[in-house]
């Protein structure tokens, strides 16, 4: 017989009956579980992002001044004088020299006894003058020889810097033999004395006219106009090969050349009943040093307010030299006058800025610079953010010069 305490409800019994019930669960054990672990890793990225930055900040940092040049265009029509060995406007003179041909029809030949000549330059090392008297000979290496057919007296000078004049001379003897190229000579009549080292002359171009037998002729017409054909093609590569020669930093005016053409013999060609028609260029040049050339322009022109500053002048093409005459190889001294608009760009010297705005503030670099003509503007850069004092040492201190 069942009492009531035996009977036990059916909700009581599943819950008896699962292993889920406390009877049959194992007691937590809260002492196994680990602690928080400090944040180390996040530390250290954060760490490492902090000294980057701090790093980045000094390794871009800089003191820096970008200046910009101050240019001026000015307009200009003034008297100058250039000396050849030097002053405040020194010059040079360059030559070039070239020979164009054209075949055209023959119409036969002609008996021709002509002697060659050309134009020297005689050089004297020696203190005193030398005179030179007629028909006074100049031999070349290979042993031509030429004479003068005027007497001559080519003034003093030293080994550094000779006296000299140009004169004409002729060839001994008729014949194309004597048209040689530009070359030395020495004089055989100084042979022996002390003057055969100290009086010596030179070609700067070659000789010419020298013919001996029949030479070809051509139609005075077509003649004509191959030698105007060949002029025209000559120019353009004269030019070409003057601009090759001037050294870096000088200039070539435009209306500062000034070119000979000369009619050299005509000459059969290898094609048969054809006759080679021939033109000799010479172009003489002018050049100056650029600086010295602005600061001449500059201090000729009234109001522009010029101190003696550096300048160059960037650009030439409107600007027109006109003299008398060209100078020759001998001339020391050279007059002439320049007219139109000069394009000037002061000259920027780097290590004067940086000099000038070492150790100073911000403010007080860009008062400094304000005080320079040559600076149209000046940039003041300096990094970190934090650092408003240029370095004491001008060499820490990059100056850029950006074009105008």
């Amino acid at each position: 017989m069942r009492t009531l305490n035996d009977i036990i409800p059916p909700s009581r019994r599943k819950e008896m009956d699962s292993p889920n019930t406390f009877a049959n669960r194992e007691p937590l054990n809260l002492s196994s579980e680990r602690p928080p672990k400090f944040p180390y890793t996040t530390l250290g990225i954060v760490a490492f992002v902090v000294a980057v930055s701090i790093g980045a900040l000094f390794y871009f940092s800089a003191a820096r001044v970008e200046v910009t040049p101050n240019t001026v265009s000015a307009a200009v029509q003034s008297s100058f004088t250039a000396t050849r060995s030097g002053g405040g406007l020194p010059f040079e003179i360059i030559t070039a020299q070239k020979i164009a041909s054209q075949s055209v029809k023959g119409s036969g030949t002609r008996t021709v006894n002509s002697f060659a000549s050309g134009t020297i330059t005689v050089y004297n090392t020696q203190a005193k003058s030398q005179r030179l008297i007629t028909n006074t000979r100049f031999a070349t290496a290979a042993g031509l020889i030429f004479r003068i057919r005027s007497a001559i007296t080519v003034p003093g000078g030293s080994t550094s810097k000779p006296g000299s004049t140009t004169a004409k001379v002729y060839a001994d003897q008729a014949g194309n033999s004597y048209n040689v190229a530009p070359t030395s000579f020495t004089i055989p009549g100084f042979a022996g004395t002390p003057q055969e080292s100290q009086v010596y002359a030179r070609s700067s171009s070659a000789m010419t006219g020298g013919a001996s037998g029949s030479i070809p002729i051509v139609d005075t017409t077509l003649e004509t106009q191959a030698r105007s054909a060949l002029t025209s093609a000559l120019a353009p590569d004269l030019l070409a090969s003057i601009e090759a020669q001037i050294p870096s930093g000088y200039l070539l005016l435009p209306g500062a050349t000034t070119t000979i053409y000369e009619e050299l013999a005509s000459t059969p060609s290898s094609t048969t009943g054809q006759v080679d028609v021939k033109e000799q260029g010479t172009m003489t040049a002018v050049i100056f040093p650029n600086a010295a050339l602005a600061k001449a322009i500059a201090a000729s022109v009234a109001g522009l307010g010029y101190q003696g500053e550096s300048l160059t002048l960037t650009a030439t093409e409107n600007l027109l030299l006109a003299a008398v005459e060209m100078p020759s190889p001998s001339i020391e001294t050279f007059s002439f006058t320049i007219a139109g608009t000069a394009p000037l760009t002061y000259t920027v010297d780097p290590s004067r800025i940086a000099a000038a705005v070492a150790g100073k503030t911000r403010s007080a670099a860009e008062v400094a610079v304000s005080n320079y003509p040559e600076i149209k503007r000046a940039i003041i850069i300096l990094r970190p953010l934090w650092r408003q004092t240029f370095p004491q040492d001008p060499a820490s201190i990059a100056v850029v010069v950006t074009n105008p």
